[in-house]
């Protein structure tokens, strides 16, 4: 192992063989760098995460009240839900994950965030397909509860609407898939997607004809490894009150 680069973990999975490495650039001195990559994919980074950071912000101050049962689509290196835990009107968060791999990472603190997951009881990870679960609309994504219903549905898996890790994900995307996801709030909950790069219009379309309101917020963010900015998207819809 040498001092600039380390495999913490390796594994083979159904789409594609998972990383996790740790490495240093000079540029940035001592600093751990912390980053996932699947197959071909670069999936994520420490280095930089303000688009999952506002993510959570965003989609938890889209809806008011307290006690918010809050279900997060992909961990990653678990910033998203890291920082919705930050959140006191937060009163459940599950985590759903399709690779084993990711959870054991953060159940052996391997990476940055797992302490602040696991050790926060609001917060248990569910190993499942998220997007088998959402089409399921007789059961929720809680294995432990299965007729619940959820405040607020985060989800950070894909890297755009349109650049999908897995092609079986593309159906959350369509009209019918998001009517699907919608089944599974409460009455005036609210579901957030973040995305890579500027809004996709074809998908606010479909937002706008499933959902009663949507909106999407651009993410502008300095890139340490460019010198330039790179931008996110933030979508936030609501379903109907009762």
């Amino acid at each position: 192992m040498s001092l600039m680069f380390e495999e913490l973990d390796y594994r083979e999975t159904p789409i594609g063989d998972l990383r996790l490495r740790r490495r240093r650039m000079v540029q940035f001195g001592d600093l751990d760098i912390y980053e996932i990559i699947l197959g071909d994919d670069f999936l994520m980074t420490s280095l930089f995460h303000e688009s999952e950071d506002q993510l959570s912000k965003i989609g938890l101050d889209a809806l008011g009240g307290d006690n918010l049962d809050v279900v997060v689509g992909g961990l990653g290196l678990g910033y998203t839900a890291a920082v919705a835990l930050e959140n006191p009107r937060v009163g459940s968060l599950i985590v759903v994950d399709y690779l084993e791999g990711v959870i054991d990472w953060h159940n052996r603190g391997l990476v940055p965030m797992s302490r602040r997951l696991t050790d926060d009881d609001r917060c248990r990870f569910v190993h499942g397909d998220f997007f088998a679960l959402s089409q399921d609309t007789q059961h929720s994504y809680d294995p432990q509860d299965p007729g619940k219903k959820h405040d607020v549905i985060l989800l950070d898996i894909d890297h755009t609407p349109t650049n999908v890790l897995n092609p079986s994900n593309v159906h959350l995307y369509t009209q019918q898939g998001l009517t699907e996801l919608a089944s599974h709030l409460k009455p005036g909950g609210v579901f957030a997607l973040w995305s890579d790069g500027s809004p996709v219009d074809s998908f606010t379309e479909h937002l706008q004809s499933v959902f009663v309101s949507s909106e999407s917020h651009l993410i502008e963010f300095p890139n340490p490894v460019t010198g330039g900015t790179s931008v996110g998207t933030v979508y936030v819809a609501r379903v109907a009150n009762a």
